[in-house]
């Protein structure tokens, strides 16, 4: 079949749906590069973005750079192309996360496909969700989509819920007695002020949702010990579904696998109906991330913690301009 031309609406189209997926902090700490000779668009890792203090070893920028490429794999398929992906190509060159090939075919991934209306109605909700568990079925088909992607999707016992619970209000304990553990929060939250409804990253106040009533939110809390007028108050789910992502190795090439396999996770979860919310916070301790892992499986390292249910959708966040983000050469 005749090659079609990837042409710069084409190419901005497919990088606008990158740029949707999820990333620590909203910080999008991704950049772009089409090489139309070779029709192959590179993703590479804005080191501006990183978070030093939470995430230095780049992790989290990983995972969040692997959802964008898992998004990029689901534009290309329902524009009925084929992306060939080589993740890490370059051994020497660190930035250089991923290379995706564009090929015209008749046979596009329909499933991948089906994933495309989900990127836009996909948002973080940090609001009370129903105490209404998630089926069964959808729970297999969740964890089914964790794997074709190379990763494990587990969710937790009672116990195991309530431990996790524990730990994310012993972080948050943490991060008052140690105000320059929040240096990279406060630099990408946009409270007060800074909240104009012109910035293009980061997480706004209307993004934080109410304030957790008796302790008991199971999503991190923006605000911190920061004011925020006219915030509520609310009482969460008292049992979240939480569910466990991770693989059995800790490499770059992991954290980009496990960024792909929690896309696909939350883009299916929409799809059935389900508010979705992440949170690493606990994850950034080094013994909470030990012990949030379930001892009876296989799954060597958590890298996120995902929260499902029936409730708001959440808020938009704000989004880079393209242009800011993709190089054409």
């Amino acid at each position: 079949m005749a090659a079609r031309p990837l042409d710069t609406r084409t190419v901005t189209a497919l990088v606008t749906a990158a740029t949707a997926a999820p990333s620590l902090h909203n910080a999008q700490p991704w950049r772009f590069r089409c090489l139309t000779r070779t029709r192959t668009l590179e993703l590479r890792a804005d080191l501006d973005r990183a978070m030093p203090r939470t995430d230095p070893d780049n992790r989290g920028l990983h995972v969040g750079c692997g959802a964008a490429l898992f998004n990029l794999r689901v534009a290309v398929a329902a524009a009925g192309r084929h992306a060939d992906v080589q993740l890490l190509p370059v051994p020497a060159d660190r930035l250089l996360l991923a290379t995706v090939r564009i090929i015209d075919t008749d046979r596009p991934d329909r499933e991948l496909a089906r994933c495309y209306p989900a990127i836009d109605r996909r948002h973080t909700s940090r609001h009370p969700f129903e105490d209404r568990a998630v089926p069964p079925d959808v729970r297999d088909a969740l964890r089914a989509a964790a794997a074709r992607e190379g990763a494990q999707l587990v969710f937790p016992d009672g116990w195991h819920v309530e431990a996790l619970l524990d730990h994310i209000r012993d972080v948050e304990g943490r991060d008052s007695l140690d105000p320059v553990s929040s240096e990279d929060v406060h630099r990408w939250t946009r409270v007060g002020a800074e909240d104009t409804g012109t910035a293009v990253d980061g997480v706004p106040a209307r993004a934080f949702g109410p304030a957790g009533r008796g302790g008991r939110a199971p999503v991190r809390d923006f605000a911190g010990r920061r004011a925020v007028p006219g915030r509520p108050t609310a009482v969460f789910e008292a049992t979240p579904n939480l569910a466990l992502l991770g693989t059995v190795h800790d490499r770059p090439a992991d954290w980009l696998r496990a960024g792909q396999a929690m896309e696909r996770v939350l883009l299916l979860a929409v799809r059935n109906g389900l508010a979705t919310s992440l949170t690493s916070h606990s994850l950034e301790q080094p013994d909470l991330r030990e012990l949030a892992r379930d001892p009876a499986s296989d799954m060597g390292f958590v890298h996120m913690i995902l929260r499902l249910g029936y409730g708001p959708s959440g808020v938009v966040s704000p989004r880079r301009p393209v242009e800011q983000v993709l190089e054409i050469v």
